[in-house]
């Protein structure tokens, strides 16, 4: 940025801290974005990130990693489980601190599913919401409409909170910010290892 450039934001950020920052009592001043918004497995925070692949293929792993890393700061996360598949037990071997995760339950209901995301992130509060699709028929998670992905990505830019959809098959595509491809690997059998 030019010299003139930043003198000019800098005369504009203390003109409007002035003149509004007493009325409402808040900092106006220009916030850069800071490059440790990213959490375990590359996942950013203030954004909308899709992770999907077949079972056994890792994305319950990043996204425990990444919910582990957060309980234990301590921040508060939730996990909007569509099919009722998590299992609290394993969450917590891979050192998810289970106090710290709001865990709702839609026993199959990705419409539930998908207003109860939508109340959270409207909400605020959280480290990391988890819309989790997985176990959901694809023909029922294909049934949610692109301006629907398109109001839960707009709810969760300028925020703290990652957002991140587990399913699959991608979804959302164009609608989210990232895409983290998880793929089952193949065991090899070579002569002479156990």
């Amino acid at each position: 940025m030019s010299t003139a450039a930043a003198a000019l934001r800098s005369s504009i950020q203390a003109d409007v801290q002035t003149k509004l920052g007493p009325r409402f009592d808040v900092d106006f001043g220009f916030r850069s974005k800071l490059q440790q918004d990213l959490l375990p497995g590359g996942i950013p925070r203030g954004a909308f990130t899709e992770i999907y692949g077949p079972p056994s293929s890792g994305r319950t792993t990043l996204m425990f990693s990444a919910l582990a890393h957060l309980t234990r700061q301590p921040e508060f996360c939730a996990y909007i489980d569509a099919a009722d598949t998590l299992c609290p037990r394993s969450a917590a071997e891979a050192g998810v601190h289970l106090p710290h995760l709001l865990w709702v339950r839609c026993s199959g209901n990705s419409e539930h599913a998908l207003k109860a995301t939508d109340l959270l992130l409207q909400g605020g509060g959280f480290g990391m919401l988890v819309l989790d699709l997985t176990g959901v028929s694809l023909r029922d998670a294909r049934r949610i409409s692109l301006a629907s992905w398109f109001r839960l990505r707009n709810a969760i830019e300028k925020t703290p909170t990652a957002f991140v959809v587990a399913e699959e098959q991608l979804n959302a595509a164009s609608c989210s910010a990232k895409q983290i491809r998880c793929r089952a690997s193949n065991p090899v059998s070579r002569p002479g290892l156990l």
